[in-house]
């Protein structure tokens, strides 16, 4: 799956893309706080050394490492201010896990060291699936486990669009091209499966989950208006044609709103593989 983009991965997530990350955490741990607990529930008990791909500011590490605290955890991401924020939460809590900021495609990690490698949306942003899995590979033992969690395709998520159609011929979005990093760089299950089988994977299974996610309503705007492509882009615009767009946009997420939450069915793959 090598691919070009027409973003640097690099320096959105360790400029602008990454500090809202740290900026909105609460609301997106929230948000995605069912998969946090898909991979905890996958999560075996003999787990020694635990990998976490893409961990950004740390809720899925945080909460593998407190269901199994006798594993040693260590966080890897692209993403030096979300890492920052994941290490002092690790530290709060006091534990003593590691943290890489480096890109898991190409970091030289230890051979044959990890029992489980896991992600929670972190694995979509690679220049060259291929060659990251191989990559992972490498660093898992002999009957070590992989679990990822990645977004199916766009159109099974009309939440994580609707802004984007509601107003996106008003702005500068990048291009999606199919295939390419970013958020629904995995919508082809098949070609995952085959790039894992591809780097050494064995029993890998792409399963299709439907997990019910939801944020309070009055953190709405913040998501709208701050986050991803679009809201980098209304940042980037004077305060008041940002406003009139965003209000614009919000609108739109009528259907998804249940009196003080606004449902998120979320349409991922649960990919299981073992090296």
């Amino acid at each position: 799956m090598a691919s070009t983009s027409p973003v640097d991965q690099n320096a959105l997530w360790n400029g602008p893309g990454g500090q809202i990350w740290v900026a909105q955490q609460a609301i997106l741990d929230g948000l995605f706080q069912p998969m946090a607990d898909l991979l905890v529930a996958e999560l075996p008990d003999t787990v020694t050394q635990l990998l976490d791909i893409g961990c950004g500011t740390g809720a899925s590490l945080l909460a593998s490492a407190a269901a199994r605290p006798a594993a040693h955890s260590t966080g890897l991401d692209i993403s030096a201010p979300m890492l920052a924020l994941a290490r002092q939460r690790a530290e709060a809590v006091g534990l003593d896990a590691d943290f890489i900021v480096a890109d898991a495609q190409r970091h030289p990690l230890p051979s044959a060291h990890f029992d489980w490698i896991q992600s929670r949306l972190g694995v979509m942003f690679f220049d060259d699936t291929g060659t990251a899995f191989a990559n992972l590979h490498r660093a898992a033992r002999p009957g070590a486990g992989l679990r990822f969690i990645a977004w199916r395709s766009a159109d099974e998520n009309p939440f994580m669009t609707t802004a984007e159609r509601a107003i996106g011929a008003e702005l500068d979005l990048p291009p999606r091209a199919p295939g390419a990093p970013g958020q629904f760089a995995f919508a082809d299950g098949g070609q995952v499966q085959r790039h894992l089988q591809a780097a050494g994977w064995k029993e890998v299974e792409v399963v299709a989950v439907d997990l019910p996610c939801s944020i309070v309503r009055e953190d709405l705007p913040s998501y709208v208006g701050q986050l991803g492509p679009l809201g980098l882009a209304l940042r980037a615009m004077p305060e008041d044609r940002a406003t009139v767009l965003r209000d614009q946009a919000l609108a739109a997420f009528a259907p998804f709103i249940e009196g003080d939450r606004v449902r998120v069915d979320a349409a991922c793959w649960l990919i299981r593989a073992r090296a």
